[in-house]
C-alpha cells in the first residue's frame, strides 16, 4: 500500500474509532493493523451499498416476479383441454424465443441505433450468452422428458433441491456465501416445499376416493431414467440461473434486452430441433406443424411465457438467482389464494394445505429477514 493510501486508510480508521457510523463511541483498536482492517471493511460496505438498488425497488421487482410466476402455471393449465395439450408444448416457448430475439434487436435499434445493434454480435459476450441459451434449451428438453417419465409429485419433490443447489453454485461461481442461519432456513424452506407438494397429491387422492370409494391410485410411473432427467434438469436450471446472474452483472454496461437477444439464437435452434423431432415421431394422421391446434388461450400462454422470461432476466440482472428461487417459493402462496378465492377454479379450502403454505411463507420471510443489512450486522457482532 502506498504512503498516501496508508494515510487515507488510517484517517478513516481514526474516524471509525470516534464514531461507529450510528453515533456510538467505539473502543479504539488494539493496533495499527486493526485500524486498516476496519477501515477497509467500512469502505467495502459503502461501495457495496452504492450499487445496490433501494429496498422499495427490490421489493417491487420481487413482488412483480412472484405474481407472474404464480399466474403462469394457472394460465398454462387453462390452455389445456381436459388436462392435455392439443398444441405442441414446444411451440409456445419456441415462439417466445423468436419474439424476444427480434424484440431485443428492435429495442437496441430504437435506443442506440445501428451502432448499439452491432454490439449484440460482439464475439465474447455473444459466445457467453449463447452458451447460457444453450443451457436453458437443454433444461427445456430435460423438463419435457422428466414430465413424461416421472409422476407429478416425484417431479415436484426433486425440484425443490434447487434452493440448496443454487446456494452451493453461487458460492463456487460468484463467491457468494450464506450464513449458518441462512443454510438452516434454506433447508427448512426446501422441506416446506416438499411437504406442500406431497400434501397436494394426498388431498387430490382423498377427494378422488370420496367421489369413488373403489378408486385405487395408479402405480407410480417414475423410472430411474426419469429421476435422472429430473435431477439433471434441476442442475442445468440452477447452473443457467447462476451464470445468467454472474454475466448479466459482469456486462452491466450492456442493456439487458441485448443480452437476452444473444441468448435466444442457440435457444431457438435447439427448440426448433425438438419441435422437428416431435413431428417426426408423431403417429400417422396426427396433426403436426408449428401452429396446429392453437387458439386464444395458446396466445395468452405465449404472452405468459414472454412476461415470465423477461421478468426472470431482469430479476437476475438487478437482484440474484437466490432471490429468484425465493420468489418462486413465495409464488406457491399466491397461487394457493388465487385458486381458493377465484370463482373460476373449483377448489376448496383445506386446513392441511393452508398450514403447509403458511409454513412456506414463514420460511421465505425468515430467509429474507436474515439477508437484511441489520440482521447481518447483528450476526457479525
Amino acid at each position: 500500500m502506498s504512503l498516501l493510501g496508508r494515510h487515507a486508510t488510517k484517517e478513516v480508521a481514526r474516524a471509525l474509532c470516534i464514531d461507529g457510523g450510528n453515533g456510538d463511541v467505539e473502543a479504539p483498536p488494539a493496533n495499527a493493523f486493526d485500524f486498516e482492517v476496519r477501515a477497509k471493511d467500512s469502505l467495502q460496505t459503502q461501495d457495496s451499498a452504492v450499487g445496490r438498488p433501494s429496498v422499495l425497488v427490490q421489493g417491487t421487482l420481487l413482488a412483480a416476479f412472484t405474481l407472474m410466476r404464480s399466474l403462469h402455471p394457472l394460465i398454462i393449465g387453462m390452455s389445456k383441454v381436459d388436462g392435455a395439450y392439443l398444441y405442441d408444448p414446444v411451440s409456445v416457448p419456441l415462439m417466445e424465443c423468436v419474439f424476444s430475439f427480434f424484440f431485443g434487436q428492435a429495442l437496441a435499434l430504437q435506443s442506440g441505433g445501428f451502432s448499439q445493434w452491432k454490439q449484440i454480435w460482439t464475439p465474447r459476450p455473444f459466445a457467453i450468452f449463447s452458451m447460457i441459451g444453450f443451457i436453458y434449451a437443454i433444461g427445456d428438453f430435460l423438463e419435457l422428458k422428466s414430465l413424461a417419465s416421472v409422476s407429478g409429485p416425484t417431479y415436484m419433490v426433486l425440484s425443490q433441491s434447487k434452493l440448496i443447489l443454487t446456494a452451493c453454485m453461487l458460492k463456487v461461481v460468484k463467491g457468494t456465501r450464506q450464513t449458518g442461519l441462512q443454510w438452516i432456513l434454506l433447508l427448512v424452506l426446501m422441506l416446506a416445499l416438499v411437504c406442500d407438494s406431497l400434501m397436494t397429491d394426498l388431498l387430490k387422492r382423498h377427494e378422488q376416493i370420496k367421489l369413488d370409494p373403489d378408486w385405487t391410485p395408479p402405480p407410480d410411473k417414475s423410472s430411474t431414467i426419469g429421476v435422472a432427467c429430473v435431477v439433471s434438469k434441476v442442475f442445468v436450471s440452477c447452473l443457467g440461473a447462476v451464470l445468467t446472474d454472474k454475466f448479466l452483472k459482469e456486462y452491466k454496461d450492456m442493456p439487458v434486452y441485448m443480452q437476452f437477444a444473444m441468448m435466444k439464437i442457440v435457444w431457438i435452434s435447439c427448440l426448433g430441433s425438438m419441435l422437428w423431432m416431435n413431428a417426426a415421431s408423431a403417429p400417422p394422421g396426427a396433426p403436426t406443424g408449428l401452429f396446429h391446434d392453437w387458439n386464444v388461450m395458446t396466445v395468452v400462454a405465449l404472452g405468459s411465457f414472454t412476461l415470465k422470461n423477461w421478468s426472470t432476466t431482469y430479476l437476475l440482472a438487478i437482484l440474484d438467482s437466490m432471490l429468484k428461487n425465493i420468489g418462486e417459493a413465495l409464488a406457491v402462496l399466491v397461487t394457493y389464494f388465487i385458486v381458493i378465492f377465484h370463482g373460476s377454479f373449483n377448489d376448496v379450502y383445506e386446513h392441511e394445505k393452508f398450514i403447509t403454505v403458511v409454513l412456506v411463507f414463514l420460511s421465505v420471510s425468515a430467509y429474507l429477514a436474515s439477508k437484511s443489512p441489520r440482521a447481518n450486522g447483528q450476526l457479525r457482532r
